[in-house]
């Protein structure tokens, strides 16, 4: 197999994963907590946690390494508006995700112990706006990337 459609089948598949994982990671987290089942939302904020790290960060990896491989195996300038575009969306979005993890391990823990005393505390409700608020932008980026990626509206070199 070519080279070039490796890396090209490789950076699409990463970029399904990072795009369903956030998608799907965003509707349990949102359905769990709206349930108002405490042990829904232990076990799904564990598992939101748990699926960042097997999925969503090993693809933001290949993501990144794959689109500068394809860049350069192509001959595409990395001082392109296209280039500078994406790259300060895939940068966007990563400065969305990083706080968004850290907050997912407080919501994990916050309702781990609200499965001891049975309520959840009232700092649960702000997390969850502010992980939503940053979880919107960059999925609306992701959107935009996809976009950027398949119609190349910008010049290249």
């Amino acid at each position: 197999m070519d080279n070039y459609l490796l890396l090209k089948l490789l950076h699409i598949l990463s970029a399904a994963v990072l795009a369903g994982t956030g998608t799907g990671i965003a509707f349990f987290m949102f359905m769990a907590h709206r349930s108002g089942n405490l042990q829904a939302l232990v076990i799904t904020t564990r598992h939101v946690v748990l699926a960042d790290w097997l999925f969503t960060a090993p693809a933001v990896v290949v993501q990144f390494t794959t689109g500068l491989m394809l860049m350069q195996r192509i001959g595409l300038s990395f001082t392109s508006p296209w280039f500078f575009t994406a790259l300060g969306l895939f940068l966007f979005i990563g400065l969305c995700w990083l706080p968004v993890v850290v907050i997912q391990y407080r919501l994990r823990a916050l309702a781990a112990s609200a499965l001891h005393s049975g309520q959840l505390d009232p700092a649960f409700a702000p997390l969850m706006r502010c992980w939503t608020a940053l979880g919107i932008p960059a999925f609306a980026a992701i959107v935009v990337l996809f976009w950027l990626m398949v119609f190349k509206p910008l010049p290249l070199i």
